[in-house]
């Protein structure tokens, strides 16, 4: 595994690590490559998920925090300096497979600086029951991206007001009850932020690479796209049909369609699921098939689960159907 540095120690937005990420991924020659990373207070969330829905807007700007949307899917999380970003990249079609080997590299990381960290659910490490890391991932051809947070400590106020209503007897509940649930490094080990950022390098990677000021530059060009108002924003027309469920090992499906006679002539999944394919090939050939589940189902594509993880046929069908179910 190779630790890939910056040519300069600066300060940089999230959206340059973005960017570095999938430069790394499409430009530098590495099999594996793993970097860390530090922010001011920001938030950012998945690629599915609509900003309105998941982030507090006015908090933000009054406060500061940035707000950048990434390209891989689950849900929205909050970053400041006090913890870290970790980044992996790596050759490889196989996401499920590289996803699981990442969360292992970090929970054996932590194992070797005494902390009893364990995997868990679909995109967790934890710590004696609480989060202390959440990850999510994302594929381009031949290669595989993940990146998630690490706790080392938080603003627990901004975690929490960012994606709650801005009310300060639910925010100071919102944090009582966030802190009861997640993990902080700091009081599992007597380690600096920093000796743990060294500790996992030097647990993960065997040699280091120095990107180039060109590099530097080439990323510069790349994470634009990650600060336009059309990336952070989206384009999100209105719908005449809005439908959400919870599926177990999903994740959070939100279905907006436009109805007309029954049939569905236009569909959006937005939501905190991992997308692992083309989205379009679900969304495309529901369009123009009428609103009953054996319909649906038939123009749903058979490997819907190496689409959107863990989904199927049957659990799309439910959430497009359900407030219909719900009214007879």
């Amino acid at each position: 595994m190779v630790y890939i540095r910056l040519p300069h120690e600066e300060e940089r937005r999230l959206s340059f690590y973005l960017a570095m990420e999938e430069y790394i991924a499409r430009e530098v020659d590495v099999r594996d490559a793993f970097f860390i990373w530090q922010v001011l207070p920001s938030v950012i969330f998945g690629r599915n998920q609509l900003i309105e829905s998941e982030v507090n807007i006015d908090y933000c700007r009054r406060n500061e925090v940035k707000m950048y949307r990434r390209k891989s899917g689950g849900g929205c999380v909050y970053a400041d300096k006090s913890n870290m970003m970790l980044s992996f990249v790596t050759s490889s079609d196989h996401v499920c497979l590289t996803y699981n080997r990442y969360i292992m590299l970090v929970v054996d990381a932590l194992h070797k600086i005494g902390v009893p960290a364990t995997a868990n659910g679909r995109n967790d490490v934890m710590i004696e029951g609480r989060k202390v890391s959440g990850n999510a991932f994302y594929h381009i051809p031949g290669r595989s991206i993940v990146h998630g947070t690490m706790l080392y400590d938080t603003n627990m106020r901004n975690m929490t007001a960012c994606i709650t209503p801005d009310d300060e007897k639910l925010l100071s509940k919102g944090v009582k009850s966030v802190r009861q649930h997640i993990a902080l490094l700091k009081d599992y080990t007597t380690l600096t932020i920093d000796e743990v950022k060294k500790s996992i390098i030097e647990s993960v990677c065997d040699s280091t690479m120095t990107l180039t000021d060109d590099d530097v530059a080439k990323i510069e060009e790349i994470e634009k796209e990650y600060l336009t108002d059309e990336f952070i924003y989206g384009n999100n027309p209105k719908y005449t049909v809005i439908r959400k469920q919870r599926i177990e090992k999903v994740g959070t499906v939100e279905v907006r369609m436009e109805v007309k006679n029954d049939t569905i002539r236009d569909i959006d999944l937005k939501g905190d699921f991992f997308l692992i394919g083309d989205i379009d090939t679900i969304r495309t050939p529901l369009k123009g098939v009428s609103l009953s589940r054996d319909a649906i189902i038939a123009a749903l594509p058979e490997n819907i689960g190496e689409i959107i993880m863990n989904l199927g046929r049957d659990d799309l069908a439910g959430v497009i159907l359900r407030r219909k179910a719900d009214e007879r």
